[in-house]
């Protein structure tokens, strides 16, 4: 049984913005399709474009956030899971509380009195998504708040912590506070590869908290960019994922495991110099209505297992269960009840 507060996220808390757009469209804004950027100047207007010109849907989100409502969704007990970000005083951010609660998912936000709450364009062009998010709020969770008793409570209680990648690009200062903890107390720190422009431009960070993963996810894309920074001069994902296993850690208590996501190619799990790969469960096409969050339901399914203490073969199992369940829907949304036996 999944005792209270046993897994912890931290991340960007983000409102997506999503709708079924068009090729001219992301050319417009000079955006690839598969991707996940940060919004620039250029990027400004798209919000309002999208909300005038298209079918837009607002639901809750961010990668973290993500993850931790699908194993919170999984797992079906109330307050097993808890999440850390920033939101701002406004509208979305009252939008988001609620949305948290509803998924049974004990928020603890730190809310910002000048920035508006994240969001995160979702462009959705055929089965494929590109992700531009404008992190406002977001970006503005501080050490100070993690710091405060009845949010350092919360890191105390976990025996699990899963943060995405992108949150390097927030606050390096509060990750690494949580890894040590995490090696000091011999519980299991995870993290996520999240974008290639994470390994390309935030690599100094990403190395400071690379000996402290037990666990790094990612996919297929963000591997070999890994690989790629990295002077590996591979493009074979289970040879990066090896490799990757085997960068030095923090703590010994519990060897590092890779697990890497190739869409609908099976999935790739190293640990102890081998690789296992694991064929996913194929939908049909017509069934796909978009990828938007498959990737942090992967993750959600495989922790929901992971912190019941099942073997690896059963997260894997269920991070598909809850990939293929997400990629049916739009956005990162999901029945009332799982039936994953």
């Amino acid at each position: 049984m999944a005792s209270e507060g046993i897994l912890l996220g931290m991340g960007n808390p983000l409102l997506d913005i999503s709708a079924v757009v068009d090729h001219e469209f992301l050319q417009k804004y000079d955006i690839k399709s598969n991707n996940a950027i940060l919004a620039e100047e250029k990027h400004l207007p798209m919000y309002e474009e999208m909300a005038k010109k298209f079918n837009v849907e607002y639901i809750a989100g961010g990668a973290t956030q993500n993850s931790i409502r699908v194993a919170q969704w999984m797992l079906q007990i109330p307050g097993a899971t808890s999440y850390m970000g920033c939101i701002g005083k406004d509208k979305f951010g009252e939008e988001m509380k609620k949305n948290s609660k509803m998924a049974g998912v004990n928020v603890h936000y730190r809310e910002d009195e000048s920035a508006p709450t994240g969001t995160c364009a979702v462009c959705v062009v055929g089965d494929e998504r590109s992700l531009v998010a404008n992190l406002s709020a977001a970006n503005c969770y501080k050490p100070e708040h993690l710091k405060k008793p009845e949010n350092w409570a919360l890191v105390e209680k976990a025996k699990y912590i899963y943060i995405a990648g992108f949150f390097l690009t927030v606050s390096p200062e509060s990750i690494q506070l949580v890894a040590e903890h995490a090696a000091a107390k011999n519980k299991v720190f995870m993290m996520n590869l999240s974008a290639p422009f994470i390994c390309e431009f935030f690599k100094d960070p990403q190395e400071k908290a690379l000996p402290y993963m037990d666990y790094v996810f990612g996919n297929e894309t963000e591997a070999r960019t890994f690989s790629k920074v990295h002077g590996w001069e591979t493009e074979n994902v289970e040879e990066i994922a090896v490799k990757i296993s085997q960068l030095p850690k923090a703590s010994g208590t519990h060897k590092r495991i890779t697990v890497i996501t190739q869409g609908a190619d099976p999935v790739v799990v190293a640990e102890d110099g081998k690789v296992k790969l694991f064929p996913v469960m194929l939908l049909p096409k017509e069934k796909l209505v978009d990828t938007n969050g498959a990737g942090d339901a992967f993750v959600g399914g495989f922790l929901s297992q992971m912190v019941l203490e099942k073997p690896i073969e059963d997260c894997v199992r269920a991070g598909m269960y809850a990939a293929n369940v997400i990629i049916q829907r739009s956005g990162c949304t999901y029945p009332e009840k799982p039936d994953f036996i």
